[in-house]
């Protein structure tokens, strides 16, 4: 069994930025694992806004956070983060951490937040205009 505990969110101005922590627990990640962050908004579905493969191989960045946003792992840490920079209003939302660890082949994120096998409790983002 996988443990996710994310981190890191608060209340920030626009412009500004937070940096989220997801710590994994309770077993030894593969390469192949592809480590996920999601967030939704009131009202608003799921959305993959970046993920990485454990390996570091693959990444992926939602158009919406592309250029502000950058995700990154540290292996020895069983840490996956995300740097947010520029952060606007409609960042808002709750952050969630996902791992799936089905093996893709090189190069493939899977986006579809039912991919995911294990997920944090969430972490809220407020960015205030």
């Amino acid at each position: 069994q996988v443990q996710l505990v994310e981190s890191g969110g608060g209340l920030v101005q626009a412009g500004g930025s937070l940096r989220l922590s997801c710590a994994a627990s309770g077993r030894t990640f593969s390469s192949y694992y592809t480590m996920g962050w999601f967030r939704q908004a009131p009202g608003k579905e799921r959305e993959l806004v970046a993920a990485i493969r454990w390996s570091g191989s693959s990444t992926y960045y939602a158009e919406s956070v592309r250029g502000r946003f950058t995700i990154s792992r540290d292996n020895a840490k069983n840490t996956v983060y995300l740097q947010m920079n520029s952060l606007k209003p409609e960042d808002t939302a709750v952050y969630y951490c996902a791992a799936d660890n089905q093996y893709y082949s090189r190069g493939y994120i899977p986006y579809d937040p039912n991919d995911y096998d294990y997920w944090g409790q969430g972490t809220r983002v407020t960015v205030s205009s």
